[in-house]
Formats: C-alpha cells, sequence, structure tokens
C-alpha cells in the first residue's frame, strides 16, 4: 500500500487481524526482510511492515532523515490505519526510530522490541566513523553496501549464511544513494534514549547478539540494569533474523503474548 506523505511515499503492508504489531527494518533493509516472521505472527495479530525513509519502495524527503522524521511517517501511517495502540519491532536502525516513537508518542506504544539495537547516541569515534562511511557511499555505494552487508554478521557465519549475506547486499542494492546518506546523517544526531528503557512501564525487550560486531556487548547490557527489560541473548551476531531465524521468532511470539 501506498500513503502520499510530504509529498513523497511511503510503503507499508497490511495484514492480519487482532492486536497491532509494527515492524521496523534495519539501515539499507526494507520490509521485505519480515517475511519470515510476518505468517506466524498474523496468525492472531495485525501486522504492519513499514519501508522508513528512502529505503525499500519509500521515497526520500529531504538530504537528511532524522530518527524523528522517520518515526513521524510511522506515525502518518499509524494514523491512517487508525491504530490507536500498537507494539513496535525495531530492528538496528528501526530501533532508533521506535524509541524516537516512543519518546513522542507514548500512548500509541504497548511494548517494544529492539533487535540488535540501541538507547545510545552515536559516541565520537561512531560520529566519524558516520562521516568517513558518507564518504565512502559518495564514492562507490555498491562497495559500500557490499561490505557493511557482510559485516554484519558474526565472522565464524559468513561462510555458512552466504547465499543469505548476497541476498541481504541485493535488497541493500535497491536503496538509493541519498536515502543512504540521509539515514548515515540521521543516525549521527540521535540523542540519547536510554531513558525510555529505563523509566517506561511498558514491556520492553533488548535481542542481543554476543558477538555483533555493530554493539558491544557489555555497553548494551549495561543499559538494562536496574529495568524491567526482558533480555534475550544469542551467541552470534548483528543480523539474528537470519543467524537466529527460529529462535528469534519463538522469543517475540512469547513477547508479543504477554
Amino acid at each position: 500500500m501506498i500513503l502520499d506523505y510530504k509529498g513523497s511515499q511511503i510503503f507499508y503492508t497490511d495484514e492480519g487481524q487482532g492486536d497491532a504489531i509494527v515492524l521496523l527494518h534495519g539501515f539499507l533493509e526494507n520490509s521485505t526482510m519480515w517475511q519470515p516472521l510476518v505468517p506466524h505472527l498474523e496468525k492472531s495479530n495485525r501486522v504492519i511492515c513499514i519501508d522508513l525513509l528512502g529505503h525499500g519502495q519509500t521515497e526520500c524527503i529531504g538530504y537528511m532523515h532524522s530518527m524523528e522524521d522517520m518515526a513521524d511517517a510511522v506515525k502518518a501511517v499509524v494514523d491512517e490505519l487508525k491504530i490507536e495502540t500498537c507494539t513496535l519491532i525495531g530492528h538496528s536502525m528501526g530501533g532508533y526510530v521506535a524509541l524516537a516513537l516512543t519518546e513522542k508518542y507514548s500512548r500509541l506504544i504497548k511494548g517494544i522490541c529492539l533487535m540488535n539495537s540501541t538507547g545510545l547516541a552515536d559516541n565520537d569515534r561512531r560520529k566519524i566513523n558516520r562521516d568517513r562511511a558518507i564518504e565512502a557511499v559518495k564514492k562507490n555505494h555498491k562497495t559500500f553496501v557490499g561490505m557493511s552487508i557482510a559485516n554484519l554478521f558474526a565472522p565464524d557465519n559468513r561462510e555458512q549464511f552466504a547465499l543469505e549475506i548476497e541476498l541481504a547486499k541485493q535488497e541493500a542494492l535497491k536503496t538509493p544513494l541519498q536515502g543512504i546518506i540521509a539515514a548515515l546523517e540521521g543516525m549521527k544526531i540521535r540523542p540519547n534514549r536510554e531513558f525510555i528503557l529505563q523509566n517506561t512501564n511498558f514491556k520492553k525487550m533488548m535481542i542481543i547478539g554476543r558477538k555483533d560486531p555493530v554493539l558491544e556487548y557489555n555497553t548494551v547490557m549495561n543499559q538494562t540494569h536496574n529495568s524491567n527489560v526482558e533480555i534475550v541473548e544469542f551467541p552470534d551476531g548483528h543480523m539474528s533474523h537470519i543467524e537466529n531465524t527460529n529462535e528469534l521468532t519463538y522469543k517475540i511470539l512469547r513477547f508479543i503474548e504477554k
């Protein structure tokens, strides 16, 4: 389905009936990443998958897409569908968007699951790396995409998941150059939203990979101390929906049923 939004188009799908579950993909991904999970969720839930700004079939709206910009686009879809409350599941960048949405529209949220994501802002080193990534994208975005996707998997898994890595690359290459840059710029300036994990009463879960090449394990874990966040640990990398498909599906179904 298509929603006209600020002179651009947002693509989304809407399947099943019941409590609303909104699925938010990560950087260089799109709503197709959820295809293995949706059939399980839609048996007893209404499942909405959204292509975030500048990704998939959703167009860009500016040079930079802040996480708040993306959250507002998600809210526009939710409003279009007349959804009053929902559970958010966000992978990586999708988790940043979920947190921004939660801060701006807290009454909408029944629960939030961060998959391989964090409530922390970029530190100085990561901001520098974002700038380097932007320059690399401008020089050769195909090379950047290829390296970025492979580096999300635990090193020991890259041979085993070679086909899945190639398929993920093909989807990532559909992301327009401006969409890539706009997301990098937006992630670089996002604020710390650790307080949402600490100071809210709705249900929360974090999916953490022990060998995540992007997010340092102890740093992610420290955000959950003295909180009501349910922790799910997997022994692999940043792509839990591929590296740990069956276990992840089970944990998400249990989380939603709470």
